[in-house]
């Protein structure tokens, strides 16, 4: 019988190339009929692994979900940067590769990223949303999340609407 060890770290320059694939499946999967397809193709060819590796060194709180050494998922997080929300941090990004996905390692990425923004004294937070994104929706909404604010965004030509979560 083996074994699957499951553990959240903050991001290495190594994890490049794992981060754009999840970032890649992930996208694909979400945003696929929400967000236009040559715009979709465009932001994740933007998002490769030289992209990746920047980002981990940029200063902005990054850590990753390895399950069994592949890693599965991924989060991004801070100060809010949205001085017009009542939070103090922000969740910019969570994904989970889709077969992970349903299983409860989403839940297990988010409460680690809510209690390190705890432990930076940010207690309140936010997250945003495409409106069409149900899955994301339902998830924040299960986690507690409540919507505070509405918004929209033009994204390859189409005007998409956006919520934010708020977490107290």
């Amino acid at each position: 019988m083996s074994e699957l060890v499951i553990g959240i770290r903050h991001a290495k320059p190594a994890d490049a190339d794992a981060i754009a694939g999840v970032f890649d499946t992930a996208w694909r999967e979400a945003y696929l009929g929400v967000i236009p397809t040559v715009a979709l193709e465009r932001m994740i060819a933007r998002r490769g692994p030289a992209w990746w590796r920047t980002a981990v060194g940029r200063g902005r709180p990054l850590v990753v979900l390895d399950a069994g050494r592949r890693i599965a998922g991924y989060a991004s997080y801070g100060r809010c940067r949205d001085r017009a929300l009542p939070a103090q941090g922000e969740i910019d990004e969570l994904y989970l590769a889709p077969e992970y996905q349903g299983i409860g390692f989403g839940r297990r990425l988010f409460r680690a990223v809510r209690n390190d923004l705890a432990d930076r004294g940010l207690h309140r937070i936010a997250v945003w949303a495409l409106a069409d994104n149900d899955r994301a929706r339902g998830f924040y909404e299960g986690q507690g999340g409540r919507v505070i604010a509405e918004t929209s965004e033009r994204i390859g030509g189409v005007r998409l609407s956006k919520v934010a979560y708020f977490f107290n």
